[in-house]
């Protein structure tokens, strides 16, 4: 029959998807629990320290969106286009789960904003974060793309 072929190295598990839409849903659900994570704990963050806590939850955020760029520009080799609609994407995936859980909690506890708007945020915030998200992934991997690199013999 076939030959086993006893030199094949073993392929390394990894919970990073290897499909570009899994990154983008990946780094998606990332955001929700950065956001969401932040906002459930902020109860029990005392006033002093309201200010930090919250900026904390940006800044992870904003590590993430830039890791997201640079594993597609340095990693992956995509293009500037490709690199902003995959940061984009994944930044509009965040927002959506934040507005699911926005509507969510609106319904759970009586709250006296009309639920008209929180059915409008399952549309508006994956836009209004997805397109200026994209301008800046967009920038950003043009200006990245342009550096040298050096490939590291693997």
């Amino acid at each position: 029959m076939g030959e086993v072929n006893s030199e094949a190295k073993p392929k390394r598990r990894s919970i990073w998807p290897h499909s570009s839409a899994g990154k983008v849903v990946l780094v998606g659900i990332a955001y929700f629990l950065i956001g969401y994570g932040s906002a459930l704990l902020d109860p029990f963050v005392p006033d002093q320290l309201r200010f930090p806590w919250r900026l904390t939850a940006w800044v992870l955020s904003g590590v993430t969106f830039a890791a997201h760029i640079a594993h597609e520009v340095f990693r992956l080799r995509n293009p500037p286009l490709k690199t902003a609609s995959q940061a984009a994407a994944a930044v509009a995936i965040g927002a959506f789960l934040l507005a699911i859980g926005a509507t969510t909690h609106a319904f759970l506890v009586q709250s006296g904003t009309p639920r008209w708007r929180f059915f409008l945020a399952l549309v508006l915030w994956p836009i209004i974060t997805a397109v200026p998200a994209f301008l800046v992934a967009f920038i950003a991997a043009a200006v990245l793309s342009r550096l040298p690199t050096r490939r590291v013999a693997e």
